[in-house]
């Protein structure tokens, strides 16, 4: 069964913010999260997405040089 989001892993707060910021003006909803455990012991924030969105998401980031540094399911 796959999950409902997926959690997308940046190099920092602040390209997290740029890449929310991106998806919103094209229409997919992201939030903002702190990074979960599992996924790395590091501080951080992530952006959580809704799965059915992931592949858009990831041609809008694409465009925008705001590439991911992985993806996980939630």
């Amino acid at each position: 069964m796959l999950s409902q989001f997926c959690v997308l892993l940046v190099p920092s707060t602040s390209y997290a913010v740029r890449a929310e910021n991106l998806l919103a003006r094209a229409g997919i909803e992201a939030k903002l999260i702190p990074v979960p455990r599992k996924f790395s012991s590091n501080c951080g924030t992530c952006l959580r997405i809704a799965r059915e969105d992931l592949e858009r998401a990831l041609e809008v980031l694409k465009k925008g040089k705001l590439e991911p540094e992985a993806v996980h399911d939630l």
